[in-house]
């Protein structure tokens, strides 16, 4: 690993410059974003700024918006904003017809039409999950409508804790599958139906919705196809809970707070489009992600949420971040001449701050740290609770960057240690929308800086290939131990 270079240490960045903490803290969309216990001056916002500017960024987000085809490996537009409002006036009038036929449905299951439904069981994997989790965990905990449950796992553990919750008579399948050819997800779902019709369910497949890009695959499944949402193939699968793959948490939460994560978003499209780059949340945050990838030689950057209903956030990003940027080809197809995205990883304070932070305080792995922390409590107990809950979050960016000497080398803390800190008014659907999408455009940042194409994601499908393979033709052909590993399990 490439020596890193010296920087002056961050404390000595405040007494540098009196206006640090204004410079380096942007607020919007009922978030603080505050970048100044980072190693970002004024002198390095410039120099990033100066390099997106010589790569054409701003070209380059306008390509983003106009809907051209940004997926040039698949030759598509990225129209994930148009779902909240941004983009062609055609892309933007199909989000809205879909959305029309999603708020239909939810309406039809809180009429009544598909029976006495009480349990939301919604069955996808990667993109077609990760959202639609987040979303339901961090809002709809009292909401009160359906009890939700969201399963990706093929591993048969994942659906028994659910059907011994749920009564089957009152149950409502969501089987999210962008190609729906997607085989834990139809494994999943046909062991639902036989759940299902083992219970006495007469017509399972008429307590199924489907959600897909490809509808005339569902109807081949044997859904009809009143049931089946599709959602544009222009949109990519970790940019796609806006869609219709939302509709487990317009179920939970109800369509209009559905509508509001949909506005919320809006609004961060529209900062990151028009805010002067040097106060645009999603590109200072780029410019210090690239720094302590590029100078620092960083490999991971880790991210805290200080708030329970938060606990899904480092696991979407995961998805978001590293499928999105972890490449290693530019656009023109020429191998990559820098690191890439960096390994993502995370948790939920305080809970990581008696596990993993010993390491992040005094080990030798160099990490920029993110703290994401909500203002307003998610429940009504003693505001004790709430109040050392904050303070461990900002103590622990405090302590990481001051550090501390001691005669003993084992109480010793080396600080200067870069963390940022997103503090948000209170947790709601519009909130929360924008955070998403701030998460987004930083990712997309990056992937200009580093010019590689964050909406396609061809490294997933190798490992696939050769599960079909083993699946229909076993291990021959394979390597030796991956053979003796099937043989001990299979026989």
């Amino acid at each position: 690993m490439a020596s890193s270079p010296a920087t002056t240490p961050i404390r000595s960045l405040f007494a540098a410059d009196p206006d640090r903490l204004s410079r380096l803290r942007i607020e919007q969309s009922g978030m603080l974003f505050d970048f100044a216990k980072t190693h970002l001056d004024a002198d390095r916002i410039a120099a990033g700024l100066a390099h997106l500017t010589a790569l054409g960024f701003t070209a380059a987000r306008d390509r983003l918006f106009g809907g051209e085809a940004v997926n040039v490996t698949e030759n598509r537009p990225a129209e994930h904003m148009a779902e909240r409002g941004e983009g062609t006036a055609d892309s933007v009038a199909r989000a809205n017809l879909l959305h029309q036929r999603t708020k239909a449905l939810v309406e039809a299951v809180d009429a009544g039409a598909f029976g006495d439904i009480r349990h939301i069981l919604h069955v996808g994997i990667g993109g077609s999950a990760l959202g639609p989790d987040l979303l339901i965990d961090s809002l709809g905990r009292d909401a009160g409508r359906y009890e939700v449950a969201v399963v990706s796992n093929v591993d048969g553990a994942a659906l028994a804790q659910v059907f011994a919750r749920f009564d089957p008579r009152h149950t409502l399948l969501v089987l999210a599958s962008k190609t729906f050819t997607t085989s834990e997800t139809l494994l999943n779902g046909t062991s639902v139906i036989e759940w299902m019709e083992d219970a006495g369910v007469e017509d399972p497949y008429g307590r199924i919705i489907a959600v897909t890009a490809v509808p005339e695959a569902a109807l081949a499944w044997g859904i009809d196809e009143t049931r089946i949402l599709p959602f544009s193939m222009t949109v990519g699968g970790r940019y796609s809970l806006w869609s219709s793959i939302g509709l487990p948490a317009a179920l939970a939460l109800g369509w209009p707070a559905f509508e509001e994560l949909l506005a919320g978003a809006a609004i961060m499209d529209r900062h990151f489009r028009d805010a002067p780059l040097d106060r645009n949340a999603p590109v200072i945050a780029a410019i210090a992600d690239r720094f302590y990838v590029e100078q620092m030689a960083c490999q991971t950057r880790a991210v805290f949420a200080y708030d329970e209903r938060l606990r899904l956030l480092p696991s979407y990003l995961q998805q978001l971040e590293m499928e999105s940027n972890g490449k290693s080809v530019t656009l023109e197809g020429k191998p990559l001449d820098t690191a890439s995205a960096p390994i993502t990883w995370g948790g939920v304070g305080t809970d990581c701050q008696h596990a993993v932070f010993q390491l992040l305080h005094q080990g030798t792995v160099k990490t920029p740290i993110e703290f994401v922390a909500v203002i307003a409590p998610g429940h009504d107990l003693d505001e004790a609770h709430h109040r050392q809950l904050l303070i461990n979050c900002f103590a622990q960016g405090s302590a990481l960057m001051t550090g501390r000497s001691s005669d003993d080398p084992a109480r010793a803390y080396a600080g200067d240690k870069p963390s940022t800190t997103i503090l948000l008014d209170a947790l709601d659907p519009a909130t929360l929308g924008a955070l998403i999408a701030f998460y987004e455009h930083r990712t997309f940042v990056n992937a200009v800086w580093l010019n590689v194409n964050p909406f396609d994601q061809f490294g997933v499908e190798l490992g696939k290939e050769m599960a079909r393979a083993i699946e229909h033709n076993g291990t021959q052909g394979f390597d030796p131990s991956t053979a003796a590993l099937a043989a001990r399990a299979f026989g």
